[in-house]
């Protein structure tokens, strides 16, 4: 095999006074993720994919959120560490696609800069990173500015 696709998802409340960050950078909004780390759900669902497409441990088993080691952990580290154990298993990653349903912090603002720091942490061209915000048209129970939800893909190839 020299492919293999991975799948990721994740979901944080939005709380007032946390630092809002997402795509490894933060936005100037006046919520942001709630969670153990840094709340950054657009890299932990991208953790989740890569490393799913390896067929390795997920985020949630390698960095529990019921160990103090990783609590407030920069999600970008966390993220560098999955990479790491995706070479170190022989692949490498060719793209990743990504969609952030928010209706907390607007994307489109911070897409290039998301794009530029996601690639940056995976090692490829700013053209291998897709990324895109969705509204949720005021519909369920991210609705309002309450969460945001995030979905990844990526492939891999045989290093």
């Amino acid at each position: 095999m020299t492919h293999r696709i991975g799948l990721g998802f994740d979901v944080h409340r939005l709380e007032a006074g946390r630092p809002c960050m997402l795509g490894g950078i933060e936005l100037p909004h006046p919520t942001g993720p709630l969670g153990h780390s840094d709340g950054d759900a657009v890299l932990h669902a991208l953790a989740d994919a890569v490393l799913g497409a390896a067929g390795l441990d997920d985020l949630g088993t390698l960095f529990s959120d019921k160990d103090p080691r990783w609590k407030g952990a920069d999600s970008a580290a966390l993220l560098g560490e999955c990479v790491a154990r995706v070479h170190a298993a022989g692949w490498r990653v060719e793209n990743v696609d990504l969609v952030i349903a928010t209706e907390g912090p607007r994307i489109a603002p911070h897409r290039a800069a998301m794009r530029a720091r996601i690639a940056a942490l995976l090692g490829v061209p700013s053209d291998a990173v897709n990324l895109k915000g969705k509204s949720l048209e005021g519909l369920g129970a991210l609705a309002n500015g309450a969460g945001v939800a995030v979905q990844a893909v990526c492939l891999l190839v045989k290093r």
